[in-house]
Order: C-alpha cells, then sequence, then structure tokens
C-alpha cells in the first residue's frame, strides 16, 4: 500500500501524474471517495501525464469519457448514476475492458459483479483541509506500479 497526504491541488495532480506515468495508459483502477473527494482531479492528473491539455470532467452523465492519446487509449468512468451494475451490460463494457486500455473508474462499488478487478484502487479520504490518499493493488501489475511508486 502506498499512502500520501495532499494538501494541495496540485499536490493531487503531481501523485497522480507520476501514476500515469508508471500505468503506461494500461489497466483497471479504481477511483474511491465521497462526493468532491477529488477523484475527477485524481483522473485529471493522470491524463495529464500522458500530454492531454483540454478539460477533464466527470462524466456523470454520459457515464464514460474516452480520450485517444498518443500513448493509447483511456477511458474515463463515472458509475455515480447507475441504478443497476446490469446497466453496464447495455453499456458495452466488456469493450471497453478488452484490448489493454487503461480504465479509470470512479464509483465502482455501483458495478460490482460486473466490472473486473482492479489493478491499483485509490481511495482518497478527506479530513478537513488535508486528503488522504491510499493506493492498493489488487494485480502483480498493481505490485509493480506501486513498488516503482514509492521509489
Amino acid at each position: 500500500m502506498y499512502k500520501q497526504q495532499i494538501n494541495t491541488e496540485a499536490e493531487t495532480l503531481e501523485l497522480a501524474s507520476r501514476l500515469g506515468a508508471l500505468l503506461k495508459a494500461k489497466g483497471v483502477v479504481y477511483l474511491q471517495g465521497d462526493l468532491g473527494a477529488g477523484k475527477t482531479t485524481f483522473s485529471r492528473g493522470i491524463l495529464r501525464s500522458y500530454g492531454y491539455e483540454g478539460a477533464v470532467k466527470s462524466p456523470t452523465f454520459t457515464l464514460v469519457e474516452p480520450y485517444d492519446l498518443q500513448w493509447g487509449q483511456v477511458y474515463h468512468f463515472d458509475l455515480y448514476r447507475i441504478a443497476d451494475p446490469e446497466e453496464l451490460e447495455f453499456l458495452g463494457i466488456d469493450d471497453y475492458l478488452e484490448g489493454g486500455h487503461l480504465c479509470l473508474v470512479e464509483w465502482s462499488e455501483r458495478g460490482q459483479g460486473f466490472l473486473p478487478e482492479a489493478d491499483l484502487i485509490v481511495n482518497i479520504e478527506v479530513e478537513k483541509t488535508v486528503r488522504n490518499v491510499a493506493i492498493t493493488s489488487k494485480s502483480q501489475f498493481g505490485e509493480k506500479i506501486l513498488a516503482d511508486l514509492s521509489c
């Protein structure tokens, strides 16, 4: 497990950018935390590590926002509005998750049973004016990423 206390948005973007560089636009990353915790900001930092300069907004209403980047495809999911995990089947979730792309998934617990196991889980907890970020691995790929992040 990797832990870091974040005091500013810039620190969030920096940590996320470091993680993005290590992921090399591959894997499944669950982003967990309450509303306003910084999940979308973290996603923005990962996308910035691949040179993406555009706006990054939470795909709350579209459910998925694709990014076709030089490094590869990145799919940013926000499952907050999912009422039933079976809705993901109609979305064609399997097509997004296959093929070695990077999938960033906010509110992953709402897709339980239809999502694959994450390589990494980024948990962001807000405590007064700071954010406590804990990153855990759930795969061999995730273990390698955490080992490199800790160096």
